[in-house]
């Protein structure tokens, strides 16, 4: 029980480090000389890293967190040894990631809304389920011209499309919990919405 407490503690602290990589930040800071933080909404994801570098750099940051919300998940899955950290540990690597990505400790605890990183999670849990929730995003996304939209709908549509893959009840409650905690980090945008002043991709 000691060495999966320890196997645990271990897939939780270095998937935290993984994710808390400010990718957007990074790239911004590296072009420009700008803190991503000071422009737009102050998030360190692709959307905002958009409003500064255009749409390539959306594509590539989005790219790179969803590789950096799948590689803890892949470690997890390769390294865990007995029955129990099998199921858990990429769960608890998952969980990690995205909480790295949106209260980054390089950042004074700031950073994304965890969305391509939390997909890249879903995607090394289950690819099946990760490339429908990325068609969602991408379908709705392009359909409404909202980011905000696709990202809170493909996320909600998660545990439902865990469950009728058959996946294990433990990604499926990830996927219900990663949900409800980037619909919480979207909580602006939702208000932006509601009033009709939410950006729209352009």
């Amino acid at each position: 029980m000691s060495y999966i407490f320890l196997e645990i503690c271990l897939a939780a602290v270095i998937a935290y480090l993984i994710g808390s990589i400010p990718t957007g930040y990074l790239i911004v800071k590296a072009k420009t000389g700008k803190d991503i933080r000071t422009v737009g909404s102050g998030s360190t994801g692709a959307t905002n890293v958009k409003r500064v570098l255009g749409k390539n750099y959306f594509f590539i940051v989005m790219i790179l967190d969803a590789l950096k919300g799948a590689l803890p998940v892949v470690l997890a899955k390769l390294f865990a040894t007995t029955g129990l950290s099998v199921g858990l540990i990429p769960v608890v690597a998952a969980v990690a990631v995205i909480i790295g990505h949106s209260k980054s400790v390089f950042l004074q605890f700031k950073g994304g809304k965890s969305v391509a990183s939390g997909v890249g999670t879903i995607i090394a849990l289950n690819w099946m389920a990760g490339l429908i929730i990325a068609a969602v995003w991408g379908v709705i996304t392009y359909t409404t011209k909202y980011v905000s939209v696709g990202s809170i709908i493909a996320l909600l549509l998660s545990p439902f499309v865990m469950y009728f893959l058959h996946s294990p009840l433990a990604y499926v409650c990830y996927c219900a919990l990663g949900a409800v905690y980037i619909v919480y980090l979207h909580r602006e945008n939702i208000k932006r919405l509601i009033n009709g002043n939410e950006n729209k991709v352009r």
